[in-house]
């Protein structure tokens, strides 16, 4: 593998994620001196560009005008972009320090690619954790409410639509993270340096992956659960709307009948 920039050496490194859509077209990103083609990650001036399929870039040791310019040329490749970016942080060092370890910041040692693959991972996947827990978030606003018209006047809101919608948003985060994002699954470089698992392992702690992941599916769960019990509701109510309906049409044709045998008329 190649030799690192001087920019990537230095003691002090940030790794910046941004979430650009739903997916990211690296059909033709592929370069003879790429540092890895899975993910696909290639030197980009002094710094290092880390592109996940689903929908994330990772720049690490780049100035902010490079990485606006790497953005701007990723632009075109994003599918389902996204109306607000969900950027994280981190910030790496890359020797050890004697007065202990700093809060937010990740040891990794003496640098080199793999360490800052396996960095841009662990990263990568909390930005994209972030932003599926805000959508998660936005669902929760608009079923809370409805929920507690429920409570208060013993109704269901209207607009099953509405639900439906909300049923797919969560659909919609639920195949994200594990079927796109993978954030359970550890990074195919670890195949091959197994030596590195500890560091993922410190990078999973610091974002809490697992946990995150768990607490969303909870939340997945929980929201399935209450549009269900929500839908079911505006069925039930509908079917007896549509029975009253019934009901009042058959007594008025009763009425009608009454009414005409009263007159004197007799059906033939």
């Amino acid at each position: 593998m190649a030799d690192l920039p001087p920019n990537l050496q230095t003691e002090r490194l940030t790794a910046r994620a941004v979430v650009l859509g739903e997916r990211l077209d690296t059909a033709g990103l592929e370069r003879e001196d790429a540092i890895s083609s899975a993910p696909i990650a290639f030197r980009q001036g002094e710094g290092l560009v880390v592109v996940f399929r689903y929908g994330v870039v990772v720049m690490i040791g780049l100035a902010p005008l490079a990485e606006d310019e790497v953005l701007r040329s990723l632009a075109s490749r994003v599918q389902g972009p996204v109306a607000e970016r969900e950027e994280e942080t981190i910030k790496l060092a890359t020797r050890e320090d004697k007065g202990g370890r700093p809060d937010g910041i990740v040891r990794i040692g003496a640098p080199s690619y793999d360490k800052l693959l396996v960095a841009a991972d662990a990263v990568a996947k909390s930005a994209a954790l972030a932003a599926d827990e805000r959508q998660v978030a936005q669902v929760f606003d608009t079923i809370e409410p409805w929920a507690r018209r429920l409570a208060e006047t013993g109704r269901s809101p209207g607009g099953r639509r509405a639900m439906t919608r909300q049923i797919g948003s969560a659909l919609l985060v639920q195949h994200r993270v594990g079927a796109r994002v993978a954030v359970r699954d550890k990074p195919d470089l670890l195949w091959d340096r197994p030596d590195l698992e500890r560091l993922y392992a410190r990078l999973e702690d610091e974002f809490e992956l697992v946990e995150r992941v768990e607490a969303l599916g909870r939340k997945l769960d929980l929201i399935g659960e209450t549009v269900t019990v929500m839908t079911d509701l505006i069925d039930t109510e509908r079917s007896l709307r549509l029975e009253a309906i019934i009901v009042g049409l058959i007594f008025v044709e009763i009425v009608i009948v009454l009414i005409q045998m009263a007159m004197g008329w007799r059906p033939h």
